[in-house]
């Protein structure tokens, strides 16, 4: 009997084995992925340049709770957006504080 139970067992570890590969290779990823695009979303500013989960590029001109208005185009065009449809900042990152040179 104990010999079967520990054949049944076994039969368990690859099963064990592949869905913590899954875990680290799929799920953790895009977990810390979300993360950062959260992060970029929350702290989105006036005058930062955006890509929309629809294409559109524009600078933000107005930012009000959960909502965003951006300016598009030659005719500055005005459209407002809602906060989860941002995909990216195209804004320029200032580089952190440089060593001073000697």
């Amino acid at each position: 009997m104990d010999q079967q139970t520990s054949a049944t067992l076994m039969s368990f570890v690859p099963l064990i084995l592949i869905f913590v590969v899954f875990y680290f290779m799929l799920i953790r990823p895009q977990k810390k992925r979300e993360k950062e695009t959260q992060a970029m979303r929350s702290n989105l500013d006036v005058g930062d340049e955006i890509v929309t989960v629809g294409g559109i590029v524009g600078i933000i001109v107005s930012v009000k709770d959960d909502t965003l208005v951006i300016e598009t185009g030659s005719d500055r065009s005005k459209i407002r957006i809602t906060r989860w449809a941002v995909q990216a900042n195209v804004t320029p990152k200032e580089p952190a504080d440089k060593p001073a040179a000697k």
